[in-house]
């Protein structure tokens, strides 16, 4: 570029119009220098040749054939990929745990109102629902003075709220704030919960009548517990059965009942003709050998599969989980009862070890406790925070994991004092358990084609040897007296 020469006038002139416009006019001479490419014309008189159309073709077709090949790719890709399990038909009450408050004077010093204060530490333990009562009144029993004999039943009120936990109006009120959480609330209607007359016509017209009364309230279902093949069998079941189908709910209510002393024949057939949706059983038994609860397991699971089942350890009549015998640790059960095919359910207090007789209202000190100056105090209280957590992380993996919530099961060992079994779905990752109650050690031989060389430990009761995310062989697995550990793997294709 050429240098500018301003004369001294130009340069005055330039100076104010800076001053004034703050703008400089330069004259910059055009580019001499030499263009590139071709012009229009020039473009056009050669796009029309033979070679550049031929050449056009070629890459259109290139185009298209590649296409369509990555379409025939994608196409073999999903064709050939496994197809995805479809998933089976579950309701509220399988897809978590159950919880049940059978005194409500115990479990809280405030009764109903009480149990609603406490639904936000329910939800922190994932419960999915809560089995409440029995709660009704029962009629005293009337005697003929003459005859010495009963001139009417004992007659349960199976509508009515005993005033020792509570009014209607609570009840309803905890029914709300619960469905609020996302808890389901299941109400006991058992009639002879305090040595009433046991099921006649009577009891059962009140129990209907009490059942629609209950459901039209919002509740979510029934539960009654000692049921039996003579009450199922009886012409005024089929009666109660059908206000459970006559519901116009979006959500279905449930029938619940349980069963004790009864053989695992028994209860398939219990299961088969009664038609409840989830009965409890109490059939596993650590005085029983592992052979045998294995079988047991396996029998009810390849009759029901597992939508049906439900697995209890305690309760109102059976106690404590920490009060059985032989002593089991408590968190062996928590990793049985969450493991195994169906629901499982757990009375207020099991999740920190409380012993028969013990007010679950301890439960609530565990955090904030009056000033220990015992050690042994001080051990149980972190010995039941532990087991608290323990609980709550088994009830986390039974709701997320496919394959604990509705996957399928095989038994893998036995023997008269271990358990090992396999719980996997589809695609999911897989959870092996297995359980020594004994009080010698074991080593295991696991055989499942499914099975890889190791697992990795998701939950265990003891630490020190077997410390979670730890990988372990599973050739020879061994474990010690009263242990129990949960492994996973993941889906190998």
């Amino acid at each position: 570029m050429k240098d500018i020469e301003l004369k001294e006038g130009d340069q005055a002139k330039q100076q104010m119009t800076r001053e004034n416009n703050g703008c400089v006019k330069v004259t910059v001479p055009e580019n001499t220098a030499a263009k590139y490419g071709l012009s229009k014309d020039e473009l056009i008189q050669i796009a029309g040749t033979a070679g550049w159309v031929r050449t056009r073709w070629a890459l259109l077709v290139l185009f298209w054939l590649g296409w369509v090949g990555m379409l025939a790719g994608a196409i073999v890709i999903i064709v050939q990929a496994p197809r995805c399990k479809p998933i089976p038909e579950m309701n509220w009450w399988n897809e978590g745990l159950l919880y049940q408050i059978s005194d409500v004077g115990a479990f809280s010093d405030n009764g109903l109102k009480g149990v609603e204060e406490k639904l936000d530490y329910l939800s922190q333990m994932k419960i999915k629902g809560l089995v409440l009562g029995p709660i009704h009144t029962v009629e005293a029993n009337k005697l003929d003075t003459l005859n010495l004999t009963s001139n009417t039943l004992d007659t349960p009120n199976l509508t009515s709220v005993k005033s020792e936990v509570g009014t209607e109006n609570e009840l309803e009120s905890l029914l709300e704030q619960a469905h609020k959480k996302g808890i389901s609330i299941v109400l006991n209607l058992t009639p002879d919960y305090e040595g009433a007359s046991g099921w006649s016509n009577v009891i059962a017209e009140k129990i209907r009548d009490a059942c629609a009364f209950w459901l039209r309230k919002g509740f979510d279902g029934i539960f009654l517990s000692d049921l039996g093949l003579t009450t199922v069998e009886k012409d005024f079941w089929p009666s109660i059965q059908v206000i459970f189908n006559q519901t116009d709910k979006t959500k279905k209510v449930a029938l619940m009942g349980s069963v004790t002393g009864l053989s695992v024949d028994d209860v398939s057939l219990l299961l088969n003709r009664s038609g409840v949706d989830l009965l409890l059983t109490g059939l596993l038994d650590p005085a029983v050998p592992g052979v045998t609860q294995a079988q047991v397991i396996q029998k009810l699971y390849s009759a029901h599969l597992q939508t049906s089942l439900g697995w209890s350890l305690s309760g109102r009549t059976l106690g404590s989980l920490a009060s059985r015998s032989p002593a089991v640790p408590l968190r062996l059960f928590h990793t049985l009862l969450f493991t195994l095919p169906g629901t499982p359910v757990f009375s207020a207090g099991d999740e920190v070890g409380l012993k028969t007789g013990e007010k679950p209202r301890t439960m609530w000190d565990l955090e904030n406790p009056a000033e220990e100056t015992n050690a042994t105090a001080k051990a149980v209280r972190e010995e039941r925070i532990a087991a608290r957590n323990f609980f709550k992380a088994l009830g986390d993996l039974k709701r997320r994991e496919r394959s604990l919530l509705h996957g399928e099961y095989f038994s893998l060992s036995s023997s008269p004092t271990s358990l090992a079994f396999l719980r996997l779905w589809d695609q999911s990752e897989r959870f092996l358990v297995a359980l020594n109650w004994g009080n010698d050690s074991v080593t295991m031989k696991l055989t499942n084609s499914d099975l890889p060389a190791e697992a990795r430990v998701r939950a265990t009761t003891d630490e020190e040897k077997l410390a979670v995310d730890r990988k372990v062989s599973l050739e020879k697995l061994e474990l010690g007296p009263k242990q129990a550990v949960l492994l996973s793997y993941p889906y190998a294709g």
